[in-house]
């Protein structure tokens, strides 16, 4: 694909507000397994209109009917669609974009491709280009299609580390009419050996910090736990490095905002990623607050953990 949709694109939106009165279409699209369903879930809860695999012949029929403009439309356009290619959709992207009555958004799902296909064998549902072989080529010859959908996304979010309700979370966040004119900010708590979140953009190390691990009585706990937080706060640089911390964020946020930045992830790591990294996100997070930023936090390797295994974890 050239430039052209992303030129319109930018042409078209660039002076409009984020609410400009038009009515919305939103098309939802990208890998499949990725959540799209869940997604689609989440916008009809905020009041969409939804319509799951539409053919694309269809598409110019649907929006140019007085549905659109009755309620904000969201369509899904993937892997099912026979005729989905990239030249074909383009075409079709080219024409909503350069109208000028409805304001057209894309929203692109993505996902790793070993999660994906850990998805599939969970599920055991075949992949909608697999019927004849593997998964993994399956999601090699979509990649292939999808290829550069994203580059025009409007919005584009890796499910990677997301279960089903931390999707939704997020796009209850990206479409509610709250956050059209902020940028969200997210704060996750992880663990190095699982590797740095694929959506993270800024990311602090705090395994230099006293490890609550190597404490009988604290081991089993979190960092959400009064006695992990006093003896985590018990370390001599503790004090100092979050005071820095902050004076580091504090110009850069209205910074971002400024840019235009829609959403910015903070991560804070640590080793197991249940205590020191918890710990800290729950304090910037509470800290972003008081700056005008709310933020919402999230704790990947304690919400992965059966409920028994930690006494205060969050749902999602």
């Amino acid at each position: 694909m050239d430039g052209t949709i992303k030129e319109a694109q930018d042409s078209e939106k660039d002076g409009d507000a984020p609410d400009s009165g038009k009515p919305r279409l939103l098309i939802v699209t990208g890998m499949s397994g990725a959540g799209k369903s869940a997604a689609l879930g989440a916008l009809e809860d905020l009041g969409y209109e939804v319509v799951d695999n539409l053919p694309l012949s269809l598409l110019p029929y649907l929006v140019s009917s007085d549905a659109v403009s009755q309620r904000p439309l969201a369509i899904c356009v993937d892997a099912r669609n026979r005729d989905l290619a990239g030249a074909s959709l383009e075409e079709r992207l080219k024409t909503l974009i350069t109208r000028t009555d409805i304001d057209v958004r894309l929203l692109f799902l993505d996902c790793d491709d070993l999660v994906l296909e850990q998805r599939y064998s969970s599920t055991r549902r075949r992949h909608p280009l697999a019927s004849d072989r593997t998964v993994a080529e399956g999601l090699a010859e979509e990649r292939r299609i999808m290829s550069g959908l994203r580059d025009y996304a409007d919005q584009a979010v890796d499910t990677t580390d997301l279960n089903e309700h931390g999707l939704r979370r997020v796009i209850r966040q990206m479409f509610t009419s709250d956050s059209a004119h902020s940028m969200i900010v997210s704060v996750v708590s992880f663990a190095y050996g699982k590797g740095v979140p694929r959506q993270a953009d800024l990311v602090f190390d705090v395994r230099f910090l006293r490890n609550p691990f190597y404490e009988d009585a604290l081991r089993t706990l979190t960092g959400k736990d009064a006695t992990v937080a006093a003896y985590v706060r018990e370390d001599p640089d503790f004090d100092a490095f979050l005071e820095h911390l902050k004076g580091l964020l504090a110009p850069l946020l209205p910074r971002y905002r400024a840019e235009g930045k829609s959403y910015l992830t903070i991560a804070m790591g640590c080793t197991g990623g249940r205590h020191r990294s918890v710990f800290v996100a729950e304090l910037l997070s509470a800290w972003l607050g008081e700056q005008d930023f709310p933020a919402e936090v999230r704790h990947r390797e304690l919400d992965a953990l059966p409920a028994a295994e930690t006494k205060t974890q969050e749902p999602g």
